[in-house]
Formats: C-alpha cells, structure tokens, sequence
C-alpha cells in the first residue's frame, strides 16, 4: 500500500473538504504511482505520526516540467495558486531548495473511494442480483 502524504497545516482542511483532488511532486514519480492504483491519503510531518484521512484511487499521473504547467494544473494543487511560479515558490519551501521551471514534476490526480457499510454493501447487492 502507498500513501500520498500531506503537510497538515497546509493541506488538511481542503483534503477533508474535497477541494483537493490532486498534487505535484518534484520529480518523476510515475513509476511509483499509476493509475487505477489505491493509495491512502494522509497528513503528518515527516519522520512523525501520519493520520490516514481516506483511502483514494490515483485517476491519472502526469509528468512535465514545472514551468509548462496548465492553469488547471497549478490550481488543482491549490485554488489560490494563479501561477507555475506560484508551484515552484511552494515546492522551493517544500524541498529546501531553489525550484526551476525547467524541473520536472509529477502531478497526481486522485478521487476518494468511500467505503460501504455492511448495509449499504447489501442495498447495492440486491440492486445487482
């Protein structure tokens, strides 16, 4: 099992809210997540106690360079961003280093997957028999 971890002070509320539905992460990380793959989606700092917030499937993975990154892009890592400068400024906070536009990034696309009780599972059961 993977997990995308988050800063809590960052990113908690708008997870749990459903206004994030995707990040960039410096670098190419395609070969570690794949579409139709389940992760968890967690916040904790690194090195310390994470807490799962929901289980998600991975919708698509992306790989460009930072400063080609659509306006869509920039604002599904955050709906204040306006900007692949604005990207970089977080990632630079981030990594503890300077970020280029020339960097590569992945953007990773995600939707939660809500869990069934066991009465819910039987409604949706019969629905199918």
């Amino acid at each position: 099992m993977f997990a995308l971890n988050f800063y809590p002070e960052l990113y908690a509320d708008a997870l749990m809210r459903g206004r994030k539905s995707a990040t960039i992460r410096l670098g190419d990380k395609s070969d570690k997540y794949k579409s139709g793959q389940i992760v968890w989606i967690t916040v904790g700092r690194r090195y310390q106690v994470r807490q799962k917030l929901f289980t998600a499937v991975i919708d698509d993975v992306i790989v460009k360079n930072v400063g080609n990154l659509s306006m869509m892009e920039v604002e599904k890592e955050n709906l204040e961003f306006r900007s692949a400068e604005d990207v970089m400024t977080l990632l630079t906070r981030i990594y503890d280093r300077v970020v280029t536009p020339l960097e590569t990034v992945t953007i990773i696309s995600f939707s939660p997957v809500r869990e069934a009780s066991k009465e819910e599972f039987e409604e949706i059961f019969e629905r199918w028999v």
